[in-house]
């Protein structure tokens, strides 16, 4: 059973992965409407190859429906793979050493995310809803993979030193950090804010803090009705949302950057090639963003971007985890 667990957990983890990936791809190109009612498409558990106009207000667009479709059906699978590992956990768990406390919350928030799945369609595309559901998606994987890091990960032996208590505290602080900042890239891509400067790096507007209307951009309003496809607010509250990414992306790269480079110097070594992973991924992530900016937004870079967030989080999480669980040799 430990095996089957293990390789349910492997293909669980990758899909998990794949649905964050196809779920930014649909957002991007503008297929998150691509199917107006949900969990169908049009009344059908496939796309249709015609449309009774009188019954739906948005005619068919067969090229997004079907990216939503994919989505829908690979997120689909995700949930009952997750539900077969609560199962497995449940009936087996005289065989785990952990409780059933993650795994339940693990269920509890891909339950979660179908309701958000089913709101971002029928509350048309609300940037709150579409933010948490892209959180949630983050929460989901990032829940798989502390489950496969339990069930794979040794344990790593160290001695207690005072570096590695601070670099504890800081790690935590670092994930707080790429948490927010996640959630400001999920911010700036609903609101279609990403090209609100245009192609002007590092200054926008000309300069390298233009006027923004920050009250409006983060207002969490909801209207009732609205249609929020392709964005709603004027271009000073874009580029506030807009601004405070970019201001979030170079927190985010200094403090964990000089963070890494401090634990290697330390050699910190129960972190393993963990540091030397989050230095490429903060660089790379980085490139994407400042390419995003200065190629208007193309989608496999902005694909690549919500990637490479992803796998950041992993990393940072894995850092995290390793410094939580380590022995203590007196």
């Amino acid at each position: 059973m430990q095996t089957l667990y293990s390789r349910l957990l492997s293909i669980t983890l990758l899909l998990a992965l794949m649905v964050i990936v196809l779920g930014a791809y649909t957002r991007l190109s503008d297929a998150g409407l691509g199917c107006p009612d949900w969990p169908g498409c049009y009344g059908h558990l496939a796309v249709p190859d015609v449309v009774d106009s009188t019954q739906f207000q948005r005619p068919l667009e067969e090229h997004k429906a079907w990216k939503e479709m994919i989505h829908r059906y690979a997120a689909g699978t995700l949930g009952l793979l997750i539900l077969g590992i609560f199962l497995i956990r449940l009936v087996f768990r005289r065989q785990f050493q952990q409780g059933l406390l993650l795994p339940a919350l693990l269920l509890g928030t891909v339950i979660f995310q179908a309701a958000l799945g089913m709101w971002t369609v029928t509350l048309l595309l609300s940037p709150m809803i579409v933010t948490a559901h892209l959180l949630g998606g983050f929460t989901t994987l990032s829940l798989v993979w502390l489950l496969w890091l339990r069930q794979h990960a040794t344990q790593p032996v160290t001695l207690y030193s005072p570096e590695s208590a601070r670099l504890k505290t800081l790690g935590l602080i670092g994930l707080l950090l790429l948490i927010g900042q996640i959630f400001l890239g999920g911010w700036t891509s609903t609101h279609y804010a990403a090209v609100a400067c245009g192609t002007s790096f590092p200054t926008c507007h000309g300069n390298l803090w233009p006027d923004a209307d920050f009250a409006t951009g983060f207002a969490f309003a909801w209207q009732e009705g609205t249609d929020y496809e392709f964005g709603i607010l004027e271009n000073p509250a874009r580029t506030a949302i807009h601004m405070l990414h970019r201001l979030g992306a170079l927190t985010v790269f200094l403090f964990l950057g000089g963070l890494m480079l401090w634990a290697i110097r330390k050699r910190q070594q129960m972190l393993g090639q963990v540091p030397h992973t989050i230095l490429l991924l903060l660089f790379t992530q980085v490139t994407l963003g400042i390419l995003n900016v200065v190629l208007a937004l193309p989608l496999p870079i902005a694909t690549g971007h919500t990637l490479v967030a992803a796998l950041l989080l992993l990393a940072v999480i894995t850092l995290n985890y390793r410094l939580m669980v380590k022995k203590v040799l007196h």
